[in-house]
């Protein structure tokens, strides 16, 4: 195996956590600024997204409490996959009917997020997680075998 291969496959789960991390931070400012009208406010017009509004407030409480879940590494896969749902959901009702392409419809933040959220979903928390503290590598599976290295037999 190659010092590259070998360097890229250990640097992997800390990249993934640095990716986590970022994108978790993103996304609970977007739920922070429709709640509570900080970083420019609602939609960026400032105000509050009104409490109990549809679907606007909702979306709000999972940016915020998924997306701090998704930094903290902390229940990863599940505050993923809700995310990435909401994600799907606000692009497929507030732009698809716009335009087909999220460039021209305003959905690029939509779509990134879901992909970035199923990314997630899939691969995990990578290192540096909450869950490891709490529960261990209990529920971290094995490197799929592709990625191993070969024994020799």
């Amino acid at each position: 195996m190659s010092p590259l291969t070998t360097f890229l496959q250990r640097s992997t789960p800390h990249v993934l956590a640095l990716f986590r991390i970022v994108i978790g931070l993103l996304f609970a400012c977007h739920g922070a600024s429709s709640l509570f009208g900080v970083l420019g406010g609602a939609m960026g017009q400032g105000g509050t997204a009104p409490t109990g509004s549809w679907p606007g407030w909702y979306a709000a409480v999972i940016q915020l409490a998924g997306g701090l879940l998704v930094m903290l590494g902390l229940g990863t896969r599940a505050a993923a996959f809700i995310s990435s749902g909401s994600m799907a959901f606000a692009y497929f009702t507030a732009h698809q009917g716009s335009a087909l392409w999220p460039i021209q419809n305003g959905g690029e933040a939509s779509a990134m997020y879901c992909w970035a959220f199923l990314l997630l979903f899939f691969a995990g928390p990578g290192s540096w997680a909450l869950d490891r503290v709490f529960f261990g590598d209990r529920g971290q599976e094995a490197a799929p075998s592709a990625q191993r290295e070969p024994s020799a037999v």
